[in-house]
């Protein structure tokens, strides 16, 4: 019996175990090793970490919430549900653990378009984020896919790193005339056609590919995902991921990360699919503060109820 099983080894999940286990608190970080970020290079944005490999960022976590007494664990966590002190959940493996709360930190998966090539070149030259990848692409040229409505927000964003965008219609939405003008106005190309797929030379993108042959030539693609909150494992609690129109499913929670199952947190991609590496850290940290908060708050009671028989 832990006081905190964490379920997900990422930013969120280590930040919030090294929290709790700074409190002395017992905790089991349950881990499956695949990072949402895991195609990527480097992580950016992460203040005195910028630029470090996500696996090596994760490593040197784990390294600091087992110097304190935590314990880590791989696995993929298939079910959680009530016991009589708290929850059980159980793995893959057939293992289970207990413990009086739950961190959940399992991430989200990112769904991507469906065009031939993306899937393989995803977090090298096809990109997702400005802030996650934009300066290594800077002054390239650089191609956003429309396939939702956040495409012209995405254009007008690598604008700002390269003079060369081209906005490839595809499957998105018709444009507005206010937002024709404000594309000419930033010179940004617009195409229209099907994208059938992606041109490349060795292992170096060169184009994107127009049904009827058209080649333009483009040294990076930007992509719309559609971020899917890993936490099927939760139904059994009556604890599901909600639909969010243009961005995916998330897990509800208020701002501390306390979902509406008592006991239960969540922080990170799960149910904030917006939040990068650095915030969903930063997230981890105060949902551990205030789980750590309401066993106090628990103990106190049984203490008094205790003193008091």
């Amino acid at each position: 019996m832990y006081d905190v099983i964490v379920v997900g080894g990422g930013a969120a999940g280590l930040s919030g175990a090294l929290a709790l286990v700074r409190s002395r608190r017992s905790v089991l970080v349950i881990d499956d090793g695949t990072p949402r970020n895991a195609p990527a290079g480097h992580v950016h944005n992460y203040l005195t970490r910028d630029g470090v490999p996500p696996a090596e960022l994760y490593a040197l976590g784990r390294e600091e919430v087992t110097g304190y007494g935590g314990e880590v664990v791989t696995g993929t966590v298939t079910s959680a549900t009530q016991a009589e002190s708290g929850f059980q959940v159980e793995l893959s493996d057939g293992r289970s653990f207990q413990a009086r709360r739950l961190l959940v930190t399992a991430g989200a998966t990112d769904e991507l378009p469906d065009v031939p090539g993306l899937a393989e070149r995803f977090g090298r030259d096809v990109l997702h984020c400005p802030y996650c990848h934009g300066w290594e692409v800077r002054d390239q040229a650089i191609g956003v896919l429309a396939t939702g409505g956040m495409a012209v927000h995405q254009a007008q964003l690598f604008r700002q790193l390269s003079d060369d965008v081209t906005l490839f219609l595809h499957k998105g939405p018709e444009l507005t005339d206010e937002q024709w003008e404000e594309l000419a106005a930033r010179g940004i190309a617009v195409v229209q056609g099907e994208v059938e797929g992606l041109e490349v030379d060795g292992d170096r993108l060169t184009g994107v590919r127009l049904a009827g042959g058209r080649v333009i030539p483009r040294q990076a693609v930007v992509v719309q995902t559609s971020l899917r909150a890993r936490a099927d494992f939760l139904d059994s609690l009556g604890l599901k991921a909600g639909e969010i129109q243009g961005v995916g499913t998330a897990v509800e929670s208020d701002r501390t990360g306390a979902t509406n199952v008592p006991g239960v947190w969540v922080a990170g991609n799960v149910t904030d699919p917006m939040s990068q590496v650095i915030s969903s850290a930063a997230a981890g940290l105060q949902a551990g503060a205030v789980i750590n908060a309401d066993l106090i708050a628990e103990e106190t009671r049984v203490a008094v109820a205790a003193r008091s028989s």
